[in-house]
């Protein structure tokens, strides 16, 4: 790849680090877009991999497909609507091994092969509201005029529970000399409500090779994902999600074992595994994701309060790494030379920031905010940064082939502590003849084994279900004598003010009428007997206890607590 910007990148505001060669800086290159909509390829197979754009346009206007070689656009295509990702993946393992072009745009998914459109598959419709339906029936037949139609219309998208279709949602956003027209045009059309697609990645279909078939995996505006056969590209497996995907990384096999993740739109991010239709674990974060990388079995997550968060696969937090400024968009950097995997993210001061794990490897700095970020082969080179800013720019940077990361001050590579020999201590003969009964009788030791473990299980469950079958509780159920909790303020002269009594009880066994109430002043040396009713709302004889706070006005930590245990029975709690 030649440097074409010597004049234009070099010498001026972008300050670059010794790592990075410049290979081109062009700051009207007009590509608007963002990471999801940017992929590398080998389209042709012919070991020149050229870089394709889903752009969104200026202003989200005129939407188009670009794939360039080197720093100029090779073929350009306008798209309907506004891409939302794009990938390249294997279709099938025959001869020759060329990658299909994936790019998912509104309801479509638009499949390129050789740079020429193959196949285009349609998310199936939904169902249309009957009222909105009926609404444009009547005004096919002139029988409401526009602007009852549009009074109408309103108050079916604030109280129904299907959402208007885009016609309906076109016709609202019109001017009121517009209505007319568009009724007249469209009135004929039938009403269809159509999803869209937010996001979309790939899944390896059944082996792990970097040359293995992969299934395109979709997320939805119905709070949907679905998995496509790469070849008849119909729906293998379809889970549900709480709210709309907005990022979404897969791992695995589909035929094997995989996860999904996906960051949604309710701040929170889900995990799902094969065969299950449900997340399987959630992800609560305190700020909206603007980002979602996967490194290994770790998942990296930026958000809206400018942070890093990194999570194991499971849901436990790790680490989290503020950043200087908001995050624009994030990307995985994987070199495999080196076997280095890590986050890239893109900064709002004009920073795009290289971390593993919470220890930052490089700085790059751009004359104006990145936008978008990919890192892979471009061209013949292996280890290409490309970058689009958000004046429609684009950065070519190109890795040092003698480039090594170091965290911070010091060098890449294992801790020192890994080099220290450990004192092993020597095989015994009962540790090695151990080691062959495992081997040769393992198969017999596992099974006597699972015997145990589901003997104890079920001795265990016979226990409980005759504890259930017998009422039998931790107090006598025929206890009515109410149970007594006892202060004493050791002051000898200063007496108790502002003192709050707090019950925190399981609401679906016991009801209280006063769970929470005020302490008059307590003078030392005297008792004040306080009181409030406990019924017991459940018969299947189950017992649980009650929590009882003794709290100082405007604090929050409780300056003392008991726990009660309550029998079946109507009964007094006294304080």
């Amino acid at each position: 790849m030649a440097a074409s910007a010597e004049s234009g990148g070099r010498g001026e505001s972008m300050e670059v680090s010794s790592k990075w060669l410049d290979a081109h800086y062009d700051p009207m290159a007009n590509i608007h877009t963002f990471s999801a909509c940017l992929a590398l390829a080998d389209l042709h197979g012919d070991g020149e991999y050229k870089l394709v754009v889903g752009d969104l346009g200026p202003n989200g206007r005129q939407p188009r497909l670009k794939v360039l070689k080197g720093p100029s656009v090779l073929t350009e295509s306008p798209l309907p609507s506004l891409p939302s990702a794009a990938t390249a993946f294997l279709m099938d393992p025959h001869e020759p091994r060329t990658p299909a072009l994936a790019l998912a745009s509104g309801p479509c998914v638009y499949v390129y092969k050789n740079l020429r459109p193959y196949f285009k598959f349609s998310l199936p419709p939904l169902a249309s509201n009957p009222l909105e339906q009926d609404l444009w029936n009547q005004a096919k037949e002139d029988r409401i005029d526009p602007l009852t139609l549009k009074e109408m219309l309103e108050g079916i998208r604030e109280k129904a529970e299907v959402p208007l279709s885009v016609q309906s949602l076109r016709f609202l956003n019109l001017e009121l000399g517009e209505m007319e027209a568009f009724v007249a045009q469209h009135k004929t059309h039938p009403i269809k409500r159509q999803t869209v697609i937010t996001t979309m990645t790939i899944l390896k279909k059944n082996l792990a090779d970097e040359d293995a078939v992969s299934c395109l995996v979709l997320g939805t505006e119905n709070r949907e994902l679905l998995v496509l056969d790469p070849e008849a590209f119909t729906v293998l497996a379809k889970m549900n999600l709480p709210s709309v995907p907005a990022f979404l990384e897969a791992s695995g096999q589909f035929d094997v074992e995989f996860w999904l993740t996906a960051a949604c739109r309710d701040g929170n991010i889900y995990i799902l595994r094969r065969d299950s239709k449900r997340p399987k674990y959630c992800i609560e974060l305190s700020a909206q994701p603007v980002g979602l990388v996967r490194i290994h079995k770790t998942l990296v997550v930026g958000s809206t309060q400018d942070m890093l968060h990194s999570f194991t696969h499971k849901g436990k937090k790790l680490w989290t790494v503020p950043m200087p400024a908001p995050i624009l968009t994030m990307s995985l950097l994987e070199q495999r030379s080196r076997g280095l995997q890590a986050v890239m993210a893109g900064l709002a001061n004009g920073e795009m920031r290289i971390y593993r794990d919470k220890a930052l490897l490089n700085i790059i700095h751009t004359p104006d905010a990145v936008t978008s970020l990919c890192f892979g082969r471009y061209g013949r080179e292996d280890n290409t940064l490309i970058m689009t800013t958000q004046g429609g720019g684009l950065v070519i940077k190109i890795l040092k082939r003698t480039a090594v990361f170091g965290e911070g001050a010091g060098e890449a590579g294992p801790p020192p502590a890994q080099a220290l020999r450990l004192n092993v201590p020597r095989k015994t003969r009962l540790y090695v003849d151990q080691t062959l009964r495992e081997r040769e009788a393992g198969t017999a030791m596992h099974r006597a084994f699972q015997t145990d473990l589901y003997l104890l299980r079920l001795r265990a469950a016979r226990a409980y279900v005759q504890a259930l079958e017998s009422s039998l509780n931790p107090v006598s159920a025929t206890l009515r004598e109410p149970l007594k909790l006892h202060a004493v303020n050791t002051s000898a002269v200063r007496p108790a003010i502002g003192l709050l009594v707090s019950f925190l009880y399981n609401e679906s066994l016991y009801a209280l009428p006063r769970a929470f109430f005020k302490v008059p002043m307590l003078v030392p040396g005297l008792s004040y007997p306080m009181e409030t009713f406990v019924e017991c709302l459940s018969d299947k004889g189950i017992s649980d206890i009650i929590k009882v706070l003794v709290l100082r006005e405007g604090q929050s930590a409780p300056l003392l607590s008991a726990h009660i245990n309550m029998p079946v029975s109507e009964g007094l709690v006294a304080a």
